[in-house]
């Protein structure tokens, strides 16, 4: 599929593709460093504050199939730019909400816009670049996108702090047209077939026979709800209460999961393309992550060091659900790729839509009714109680990596 030598102009259609992935996930964790801003300004608690901040991941994980089903028929350029389009709208929408409804709409848009991010650039990816290659180049996708959550903690906390959390909206807002204008001027999509493709619904049945589309989905499902729910949202807010950190310094030392990730998804998918091996790593992942994610949540009050390693070896094991998107583009056919890794895509966003309000409606169920400026302050216990759901998630990544067949390089 992907030519031998990648040209300056791949290179720069390839990277503006992944550069999506970055706006998507500082979009995606923008919410954690607001929190306190959020409750205040609408008058809500965690349980409604979890909604509001899964409603990008709603949108996003409902959308992830048909587009799939799109970038197989009709190609990524003006799906990709336009979707940007939208997700500038909702932005913008959520920065002047007057009500906690506005905001909904806004953040549901957001989501809408920024669905074409992961799998659009796994698209290009598969079209333009060297395949022996994929796992590695979509483990640097997943780290132009933990870039964008490191952005989205320390960096976007100061800028909210300086201008406001509505003032920090409306430029990631700006941020989100103008790479829209550089997708649509720099993309380019590839010829189809002369053969043509298979009807829509022809080519979702396909995908949906194979059984590593199934054991992909819940491997990815499992490993990345841990970080979608806790490093996007409710680790700031946590390190703030815990260990009475200021959210600036939360955000901080709660970026370390995405640098981890970061770090890992690009070096996991290497040694996975070096080795030729799928299964046995992303078992190693599964069972690192549980652990140490058990550590987290189950053990003691650590010192800030051991925060910092625990939090950031853990994003490092979670990003072994990239592995997953390499077994699903192996096992199915070339014709049906991007339909393929957006049905494990809608799994893996929707383990945050569902866990970002379940974790949120624990915290309210364990709340003491501690109220600080006008924000629900939860204890040590409440979260404790309210993060014991992720560890056993790891289990089910276990399972679903021991059940996959893969395909040897």
């Amino acid at each position: 599929m992907g030519p031998a030598s990648v040209t300056p102009r791949v290179l720069a259609m390839w990277t503006l593709a992944a550069s999506t992935f970055l706006y998507a996930f500082l979009q995606r964790v923008s919410p954690s460093v607001m929190v306190e801003d959020l409750m205040r300004g609408f008058g809500v608690g965690a349980a409604v504050l979890g909604s509001l901040s899964a409603f990008y991941l709603y949108a996003y994980a409902a959308l992830q199939i048909p587009l799939g089903l799109l970038f197989d028929r009709f190609g990524v350029r003006r799906l990709m730019a336009g979707s940007l389009l939208v997700s500038a709208a909702g932005s913008l929408i959520f920065a002047f909400a007057p009500s906690i409804e506005f905001a909904y709409a806004g953040r549901l848009l957001v989501g809408a816009g920024a669905a074409c991010s992961f799998v659009g650039a796994l698209t290009v990816t598969a079209l333009w670049m060297p395949q022996p290659r994929f796992a590695l180049l979509a483990g640097l996708i997943q780290l132009l996108g933990m870039t964008g959550a490191i952005f989205g903690q320390a960096p976007l906390a100061a800028l909210v702090g300086a201008a406001g959390w509505r003032g920090g909206l409306a430029a990631m807002g700006a941020l989100a047209a103008v790479l829209a204008v550089a997708l649509y001027a720099t993309l380019r999509d590839k010829p189809r077939p002369a053969t043509g493709t298979l009807p829509i619904r022809a080519a979702l049945r396909r995908v949906l026979t194979v059984r590593e589309t199934w054991t992909s989905a819940i491997y990815g499902f499992a490993m990345t709800g841990p970080m979608l729910a806790f490093g996007s949202l409710w680790a700031v807010p946590y390190l703030s209460s815990v260990y009475g950190m200021p959210r600036t310094a939360a955000a901080g030392l709660a970026s370390l999961t995405f640098a981890g990730w970061g770090i890992g998804a690009p070096t996991i998918g290497w040694l996975s393309d070096r080795i030729g091996r799928r299964r046995v790593p992303m078992a190693a992942c599964a069972i690192a992550g549980g652990a140490l994610l058990a550590a987290m949540v189950f053990g003691p009050t650590w010192p800030l060091w051991a925060v910092a390693l625990l939090l950031f070896l853990q994003g490092f094991a979670g990003s072994g659900m990239v592995l997953g998107f390499a077994v699903v583009k192996e096992r199915n056919d070339p014709a049906s790729a991007a339909s393929a890794m957006a049905v494990v895509n809608t799994f893996v966003v929707g383990s945050g839509a569902l866990l970002q309000p379940l974790i949120g409606w624990l915290l309210d169920r364990n709340w003491s009714g501690a109220v600080a400026d006008g924000a629900r302050v939860y204890d040590a216990g409440a979260y404790a109680a309210a993060l014991a759901v992720l560890p056993p998630l790891f289990a089910l990544a276990l399972l679903a990596a021991l059940a996959t067949r893969e395909r040897r390089a």
